[in-house]
């Protein structure tokens, strides 16, 4: 069992989420997923939790809500992808090993508080790095990919 790190440098002030493992989806779940024709904004959400830190390219389709902004709009996030009737919400950063782990944490025990059954929290397993490193199957979904930036 992974534990949520304590000591990441943009949360000190917020909570520890009560979920302590939450679920992952690796790069080959996403591109399974993304061949079968859902679309994410759409089918489901990809969220990128980097800064502006883009270097190397994005995941086509994620949209880009910075960590550090996250934990106050979680509410909001949540109404938002609740009316859109949103199922799945995929949070990533770097290597997921940080701010998408407990993004998806916190976000997993916003839904259970609501009594969504429906709705799950997931992170990228391995985050960008992993998605960026996985081959040309994954770079070619990938907006502005840098080649130098990952090697």
């Amino acid at each position: 069992m992974t534990s949520i790190p304590l000591d990441s440098p943009w949360d000190p002030n917020y909570p520890i989420a009560r979920n302590q493992n939450p679920a992952s989806l690796t790069r080959h779940d996403i591109l399974s997923i993304l061949s079968s024709g859902q679309k994410p904004g759409e089918d489901f959400i990809l969220i990128d939790l980097r800064r502006e830190d883009h270097i190397g390219g994005a995941i086509q389709g994620s949209i880009n809500i910075p960590a550090q902004t996250l934990y106050p709009t979680i509410p909001a996030l949540y109404s938002l992808f609740s009316n859109a009737g949103v199922k799945s919400v995929v949070w990533f950063c770097g290597s997921s090993q940080h701010r998408g782990f407990r993004a998806a944490a916190w976000f997993d025990d916003y839904i259970q508080s609501r009594g969504n059954e429906e709705m799950r929290s997931f992170r990228l397993h391995e985050g960008i790095k992993g998605w960026a490193t996985g081959g040309a199957e994954f770079t070619q979904r990938m907006d502005g990919y840098v080649k130098e930036a990952w090697d």
